[in-house]
């Protein structure tokens, strides 16, 4: 039975179902990956008919590259979002370095859908990495590119290489998190503490503040207010990964 689309509360319900479904489908996902997760078990996580699943999402497969679309564009929306403030070039930098810290640290179930189809993609069994670089990835790389350029013709930023910038900012994250598990084993405390957690996102930030502003000074001043700016996420956000040490 095909629904109503011109009923209005029924288009309303309709979208809060396929929203619940996905949901349900992304935790699945992300825990069991596209051959492991099961049908039946996102269709009672969602607390939906199974057949529910098909009628909006055709298949299998068609409900995995939904819950893709669906993660990555939350992640990509806040990211732009932390890009759009109003602020300088190099304000709005340090804030976008500091929301993807973040993101990495609360946002679990999009980090392991990611390194899930990174992975399918380098054996080419990914159709939904291109989709999802030409939709999301793409334009925030753009930003992030327009942000750097605006800053060094007006003068905020020192002459720079822009996918650097973007490297130094995006990669010394990624790598912290995926280090941690073996740098347990050398450092005298835990990376994953509150407090570690906490240290390294304001050094992080403190960091750019210095090595990209042609005044040091006023970057670090704007690091400073950045980081009062964006507060911690909750400690029950580092969960996950503390399982990994």
């Amino acid at each position: 039975m095909k629904a109503n689309s011109s009923n209005p509360n029924h288009r309303d319900r309709a979208d809060r179902t396929r929203k619940t479904i996905l949901r349900a489908a992304i935790r699945e996902f992300s825990a069991h990956g596209l051959a492991g997760a099961r049908t039946d078990a996102i269709a009672e996580s969602a607390k939906v008919n199974k057949a529910l699943l098909y009628y909006y999402f055709k298949s299998k497969r068609g409900l995995y590259a939904a819950a893709l679309e669906e993660a990555s564009g939350n992640v990509v929306g806040r990211a732009l979002t932390a890009l759009d403030t109003g602020q300088s070039a190099g304000e709005r930098l340090l804030r976008a370095a500091l929301n993807h810290f973040d993101r990495i640290l609360t946002q679990h179930e999009f980090q392991s859908l990611m390194q899930q189809e990174m992975v399918r993609f380098r054996r080419g069994e990914s159709e939904s990495v291109p989709l999802l670089v030409k939709n999301f990835f793409k334009p925030l790389l753009e930003k992030l590119q327009e942000a750097v350029q605006e800053g060094i013709q007006t003068g905020e930023l020192c002459e720079m290489d822009c996918l650097q910038v973007m490297y130094s900012m995006l990669g010394a994250n990624v790598l912290y998190f995926l280090s941690a598990p073996m740098m347990r084993l050398a450092l005298p405390f835990n990376p994953l503490d509150d407090a570690a957690i906490q240290s390294r996102r304001k050094a992080a930030v403190q960091f750019l503040g210095n090595a990209l502003f042609v005044d040091r000074a006023h970057g670090a001043k704007l690091a400073k207010r950045v980081i009062s700016d964006m507060p911690m996420p909750q400690a029950k956000s580092v969960g996950v990964w503390r399982k990994c040490l």
